[in-house]
């Protein structure tokens, strides 16, 4: 296959990807641009029956994080030891998370996403909007499983933390 027929049909996903992590639909037309043209130029290197999209997601990823708002996000980030918890479960698609979540508006659930430090963030949209595997995320990040999982939890958790926040902020006006 050519890179355009393996490359178009993640055009609208990417973009979605970048705009969350760019914050700015501006700059994620900026890094979707760039991630194809690296994608085009580096095509020649990619291997045959390996994970394209994961690929493709990680030059996205690479390139935001040297991108100048990248670099910037990254540095706000505080360190801490994202291994302590990576026994988590991974989650069924039906619990009390993912009901609350799909009862919350969309709006409520955007924002609180775009409040996530990046790397929580990109985990969270890989994981439940792009629904990569917890193995494609950890290639598309270049990460261990164990990091994609703690992130995926603490995500999680921020958001349905800010949920809860909003929902009683609007019960109590």
């Amino acid at each position: 296959m050519t890179f355009d027929e393996l490359a178009m049909p993640l055009l609208e996903a990417l973009y979605n990807f970048a705009c969350y992590l760019a914050r700015d639909r501006s700059e994620a037309d900026d890094l979707v641009q760039e991630t194809y043209l690296k994608g085009l130029k580096g095509f020649s290197t990619f291997q045959p029956g390996t994970n394209f999209r994961a690929w493709m997601f990680r030059i996205l990823h690479n390139t935001f994080l040297t991108s100048k708002s990248g670099l910037a996000a990254s540095r706000t980030v505080p360190l801490e030891d994202e291994e302590q918890g990576a026994a988590a479960v991974a989650v069924t698609r039906e619990n009390p998370e993912t009901l609350f979540l799909q009862n919350a508006s969309d709006e409520m659930v955007r924002a609180a996403i775009a409040d996530l430090p990046v790397i929580y963030r990109e985990a969270l949209l890989l994981c439940d909007v792009e629904e990569m595997s917890y193995q494609e995320i950890a290639e598309t990040l270049a990460i261990p499983i164990g990091t994609v999982m703690s992130r995926i939890s603490r995500a999680r958790k921020a958001v349905r933390e800010r949920l809860q926040e909003k929902t009683l902020e609007a019960k109590h006006g």
